[in-house]
């Protein structure tokens, strides 16, 4: 007798293949699991209901049965052949809504795959749905909540319903780790993989902007945004990252291990909550105990003008990248930053219920990439974030690591914003330089996740997923059940 739907939506991505290859499941077995699995837990109406999933890709069984075929012909396009994933609905892919959480997308047509979609599906996985996000990708207003979307409404985290799950990929991390699906794909800007990671239990990596193709996605701002790849273990991020970028020898130099690797600790990058701190600081002594070769260096903080600056950036570059790419789409509906900032004063009941579009506002006001601020922004953010903090840093070391969030805060779509939030600036100079940073949990604060990020040189992505590696096996996170969700109820405190 074969595997149980609950095992199959237990297993990771390599299970599962391993499972495929021995005969004892089918593709087509391990997406009825998981449509079960969304089905009960997921929906709107149901007792847990975590709104992770927005849309359940028409050919989902289709492509299942289309692999199984191929399976037994003896056709294997890829490691990862056969294996289900979701996909943050930011990323267009035909029969799914690419909304970016806006109803003002809603219906119009996806007419092409993103490239990164065509990867996905030459390599034999199978589409299962799109995920949740925080709306345009978190950056429409500094009050917003994250993991909100008009179209979506509030995605909860899986180990505490009242708790965030992060932004602006929130659906694709609480998806993974409420065992929907066993790969996602999310987008981040400045933190959007780095957060939902951290705060739901799992592992991401923001590849170097460019590595992955990111045509076909909802643009905040083609300097800073990068698709990568989630998921519950660092060894399914590097095969699908090797996906991703279309490239080999990733898993390889994984499997190899860190003997030769350089890794400082960024000692002056702390979140500043306590329990999170000291478990990172037992995480790097677990680490070196297990053999990691580990310094310790400062590195540049931003001040305020960073910021500043990096805001302006994207502002700017959201103004005619976001425009851009709503004349391309297909279908009736706005087709500038500013027929969307007038839809959704139209539809405010269903746009802007709980926080407004500020930052379009600003974005509009700026006169994109022409305008009189941005050259002079952009060149002081990445002199910066290159010059005075990524070069010094990485001149001895060939990454470097530190904490990236505390736990998940509390829900607040009155106040919006973080409100208790703590997190380091472990991931600006990564942003705004274009530069890769990757996450893995290190541990539970009073039983939710964290997690611990890591900074190095474009192209060295593979040497970051192998540190990674070496944290998730010194730290025997995944041996138990610490990081499996309890779905607890909202509570007092």
């Amino acid at each position: 007798m074969g595997p149980s739907n609950s095992e199959l939506c237990e297993a990771t991505a390599s299970e599962l293949v391993t499972l495929l290859e021995r005969g004892e499941t089918t593709s087509v077995h391990i997406v009825t699991a998981l449509l079960e699995r969304i089905a009960r837990i997921d929906a709107p109406g149901t007792d847990i209901a975590l709104r992770s999933v927005v849309a359940i890709a028409p050919e989902a069984f289709a492509s299942a049965q289309r692999c199984d075929d191929e399976r037994s012909e003896g056709t294997i396009r890829s490691r990862l052949h056969g294996v289900p994933i979701l996909v943050k609905d930011n990323i267009e892919i035909v029969g799914l809504p690419g909304t970016a959480g806006s109803t003002s997308l809603l219906g119009r047509a996806v007419t092409q795959d993103a490239p990164l979609v065509a990867r996905l599906r030459a390599a034999g996985l199978i589409v299962l749905g799109s995920t949740n996000l925080s709306q345009w990708a978190n950056m429409r207003s500094p009050f917003s909540t994250s993991g909100w979307s008009a179209v979506g409404g509030l995605t909860a985290n899986p180990y505490r319903l009242d708790r965030c799950a992060g932004g602006s990929s929130s659906g694709s991390g609480a998806a993974l780790a409420a065992r929907l699906a066993p790969l996602a794909i999310g987008t981040e800007t400045d933190g959007s993989i780095t957060c939902p990671a951290s705060l739901n239990g799992v592992a991401g990596i923001k590849p170097a902007v460019g590595t992955v193709p990111s045509e076909g996605v909802v643009p905040i701002s083609s300097s800073q945004d990068s698709p990568g790849p989630m998921a519950r273990t660092i060894g399914d991020v590097a095969a699908l990252y090797e996906v991703l970028a279309d490239v080999t020898g990733v898993v390889e130099t994984v499997n190899r291990g860190v003997d030769d690797v350089r890794v400082a600790v960024a000692t002056n990058l702390m979140t500043e909550h306590p329990a999170t701190d000291d478990l990172f600081h037992r995480a790097v002594a677990t680490a070196r105990a297990a053999g990691m070769n580990l310094s310790d260096i400062s590195v540049a903080k931003p001040d305020a003008s960073v910021g500043a600056d990096e805001l302006t950036v994207l502002l700017c570059e959201m103004s005619d990248d976001l425009t851009a790419f709503l004349q391309r789409r297909g279908g009736v509906g706005p087709t500038s930053l500013e027929e969307v900032i007038a839809f959704e004063n139209d539809h405010a009941d269903v746009e802007l219920p709980f926080f407004g579009h500020e930052f379009f506002d600003q974005s509009l006001a700026t006169g994109g990439r022409g305008g009189e601020i941005y050259s002079e922004a952009r060149a002081r953010n990445v002199k910066w974030a290159v010059e005075e903090c990524l070069e010094p840093a990485l001149s001895t070391t060939d990454c470097f690591i530190a904490p990236c969030y505390s736990p998940a805060w509390k829900n607040d779509l009155v106040l919006g914003g973080s409100g208790s939030a703590r997190w380091s600036e472990v991931t600006q100079a990564a942003a705004i330089a274009g530069w890769p940073i990757a996450t893995v949990p290190m541990g539970l604060v009073d039983g939710l996740p964290v997690g611990l990020s890591i900074v190095a040189r474009p192209g060295a992505e593979p040497t970051m997923l192998a540190v990674a590696a070496h944290f998730e096996s010194a730290l025997g996170l995944l041996e138990g059940d610490a990081l499996v969700p309890r779905f607890i109820p909202p509570q007092r405190g």
